[in-house]
C-alpha cells in the first residue's frame, strides 16, 4: 500500500508504527518494508536506525543503504545523529527514520526528531518511522497514571495528522515479556527491573490499548476527511 501511494507521486507519504512498548517489532517490520519496496524499485535509504544489539533486527539491514551519521561534538564528547543534510541531498523516494520522539544532541539542524521528519517530507522524501505510544504527548499524563513513569520525549500530536497511514505493530503480552526475559529488549541487568515495573502485564495491557485506540482515532479521522473531500 506505501508502495501504491509512493507511486502516486503528488505528494509525499508518511507512515508511523507504532507499538505498546518497546520490543514488539517496530524497527524489525520497517526494515521488512525497506526490503519490500527495494525488491520493487523503489530508491530506499536508511536515515536512522535502533537495533538496540538485537541480532535478529540487525540481520534485517543487510544490503540497504545506510546514509552515515554526521557526528556532533556536545561537551568533549562525540555522538552520531541522523545527518538530515545528507539524506536531502541523497534524494531517496523513502527513508527510513526510527525513534521518532528522540531528542537531537545541540548543534544539529532541528531540536527533535520528528521535525527532521517534516523536513523530509518537506522536501519531498517519504518517510516510514516508528514510535511507541508512551511518547504520544496527549497521553503523557494516562501513561504516567498508568504505569508511574515520566515520559519526558514526546511527540506532538498534531504530527500524527500529517500521517498518510499509523499503524499498530503489535504481540501478545506473553510473547512481549518472553522477549524480555531473553534478553532481546533491554540488556541482562535491566531484565528483573523491568519485569517487575513497566513491563507489568498490567501496565501493557492498558498500553495495548492506548495503541489501538490511537490507530482506531486516526483511521476514523482519515476516513472522515476522505468523505468530506468527496463531498466536496
Amino acid at each position: 500500500s506505501f508502495l501504491a501511494m509512493t507511486d502516486e507521486r503528488d505528494r509525499p507519504r508518511l507512515r508511523v508504527y507504532i507499538g505498546a512498548a518497546a520490543g514488539v517489532g517496530k524497527t524489525f517490520r520497517m526494515l521488512q518494508d525497506a526490503h519490500q519496496l527495494k525488491a520493487q524499485g523503489v530508491d530506499v535509504v536508511i536515515g536512522a536506525i535502533e537495533t538496540h544489539g538485537r541480532i535478529e533486527t540487525e540481520e534485517q539491514i543487510l544490503d540497504l543503504e545506510v546514509v552515515p551519521p554526521q557526528k556532533i561534538m556536545y561537551r568533549g564528547n562525540v555522538f552520531d545523529e541522523m545527518d538530515l543534510t545528507a539524506i536531502i541531498d541523497r534524494k531517496p523516494d523513502v527513508a527510513l527514520v526510527d525513534e521518532l520522539a528522540h531528542t537531537n544532541i545541540t548543534g544539529a539542524t532541528n531540536q527533535k526528531r520528528y521535525e527532521d521528519v517534516l523536513t523530509l517530507l518537506a522536501n519531498g522524501i517519504s518517510v516510514i518511522t516508528a514510535v511507541n505510544i508512551q511518547h504520544i504527548e496527549s497521553l503523557n499524563d494516562i501513561v504516567q497514571r498508568t504505569t508511574g513513569v515520566k515520559v519526558r520525549e514526546t511527540v506532538p500530536d498534531c504530527f500524527f495528522k500529517e500521517a498518510d497511514e499509523v499503524i499498530d505493530i503489535d504481540v501478545s503480552i506473553d510473547t512481549l515479556r518472553t522477549r524480555l526475559r531473553q534478553g532481546k529488549i533491554y540488556s541482562i541487568e535491566k531484565i528483573e527491573q523491568s519485569l517487575n515495573n513497566f513491563f507489568r502485564k498490567g501496565n501493557l495491557a492498558a498500553l495495548r490499548e492506548l495503541a489501538l485506540r490511537e490507530v482506531a482515532q486516526h483511521q476514523a479521522e482519515v476516513v472522515a476527511v476522505g468523505v468530506l473531500v468527496h463531498q466536496l
